[in-house]
């Protein structure tokens, strides 16, 4: 087990051609971050990085193996307390509540336990009956709209949509949330320059607050009445006397819909230009759909990493991946990196939907914090391409996808999409 020792800047500089703490990094063309990951994935240990803007040292964690590892020790490298750069700020959780992907432990047990027993089979099968449902009218409408911004269509309104649905978010509500989703999320992981660095984030926590208010007042109302949804199973006790507060709730709602909706809409977005860019691979999907689906879901989601990156604190001494991490260290589990590692997928860069085993961490690396909507995003996912692909109006990108420099989430910006009728008689 090697001392714990510390990289010289001069020698990441000069020895390492990729600084993820810099943020002209992440404005580089994907491929050439890629590139770098790789580069790094051939060092013989994690190497640390120093912000340049005051932020704490961290060590990049870029193979397969270590992410996972990591994943799986919450003892040793705690989510708490945060796992997004910046951290935030204690008196932010105070006010808007305490995100569960920031807890460990028993705090993070209970809260998961509480919201999965809200999620019943009951529940659950009638969404995925109405996830098939939503996927034709979204493309129906689509299609009757005509080509445009993808973002703008089926494939940004679908996550949405199915979790307003689930949850049992009002219909009259849905537009403001929608619009106060788009302005919170705006600007998570990116740099900001001059002024905005100080007018954006305050923007950004108001449509925060407003969007919990908006669901503390559905909570009261479900108190009241309760109906068949989700929300109503979070904020009514049950025999065990567990139910969410209004803070809590709209600390839930916020991570479903700012991770779950971004996320899912931009795995779809690049399963489009995928699938448009390989057509081999759309040939095949196409062939046999209900076969390959479930393969093309996986490979979409390794290959584009929705999620790049997420943050942990060491708080028990470790040896990993050749390194001794020790209490204080920070680490950064690069999963956009892990999922291209050639040790574990052979020709990591080729996009093969029959690929497997195929053993990607685009829902995390497992342990505590996998995914808990990993099972709807793939049914949602497999919908839609469904819809898009089968039908005679077929959907195919036009062009490069917008993407938005980020160093959190893979996120398109926009994506000029159109589609062919294969029958003159319309697009079914």
């Amino acid at each position: 087990m090697n001392a714990p020792t510390q990289v010289p800047t001069d020698r990441v500089r000069a020895g390492v051609p990729a600084d993820p703490a810099d943020p002209g990094f992440w404005r580089l063309p994907r491929s050439e971050r890629l590139a770098a990951f790789a580069r790094l994935r051939e060092l013989d240990a994690p190497v640390r990085f120093t912000p340049r803007m005051g932020a704490a040292p961290f060590y990049a964690l870029v193979r397969h193996a270590d992410v996972r590892a990591a994943s799986r020790q919450p003892q040793v490298f705690a989510s708490a307390p945060g796992v997004t750069t910046p951290v935030p700020a204690r008196w932010a959780k105070a006010v808007f509540g305490n995100s569960m992907v920031h807890m460990d432990g028993a705090e993070h047990a209970a809260l998961r336990r509480t919201i999965s027993r809200a999620f019943t089979p009951r529940l659950l099968a009638a969404a995925e009956e109405n996830i098939v449902a939503v996927a034709r009218r979204l493309v129906d409408e689509t299609v009757a709209g005509g080509p445009g911004d993808f973002m703008r269509s089926a494939g940004a309104r679908m996550p949405f949509e199915v979790i307003c649905d689930l949850m049992g978010v009002p219909a009259h509500r849905r537009a403001r949330i929608a619009a106060r989703i788009d302005r919170a999320s705006e600007y998570v992981g990116v740099q900001r320059r001059g002024r905005a660095r100080l007018r954006v984030p305050g923007r950004g926590l108001r449509s925060l607050a407003l969007m919990q208010f908006d669901m503390a007042a559905v909570a009261r109302e479900r108190r009241r009445a309760p109906a068949d949804d989700v929300i109503s199973a979070l904020v009514t006790a049950d025999v065990d006397g567990e139910a969410l507060s209004s803070r809590q709730l709209g600390a839930f709602f916020s991570l479903l819909l700012v991770a779950g909706v971004e996320t899912t809409r931009n795995a779809i977005a690049h399963g489009l230009v995928l699938l448009t860019t390989h057509p081999e691979q759309r040939a095949l999907l196409e062939s046999d759909f209900d076969r390959y689906a479930d393969g093309a879901v996986d490979e979409i989601v390794r290959h584009s990493t929705p999620i790049i990156q997420f943050r942990r604190t060491v708080v028990a001494e470790c040896g990993l991946g050749g390194h001794t991490f020790v209490p204080g260290d920070k680490v950064v589990l690069l999963y956009a990196s892990a999922n291209r590692d050639a040790s574990v997928f052979e020709d990591p860069d080729a996009f093969d939907i029959t690929r497997s085993p195929n053993p990607h961490l685009g829902y995390g690396g497992g342990g505590p914090h996998h995914c808990l909507g990993a099972h709807l995003a793939k049914l949602e996912m497999k919908a839609l391409l469904r819809e898009m692909l089968t039908r005679r109006a077929k959907f195919r990108a036009v062009g490069e996808p917008g993407l938005v420099d980020s160093n959190f989430d893979n996120r398109v910006g926009s994506l000029p999409f159109t589609f062919e009728f294969l029958h003159p008689n319309g697009p079914r």
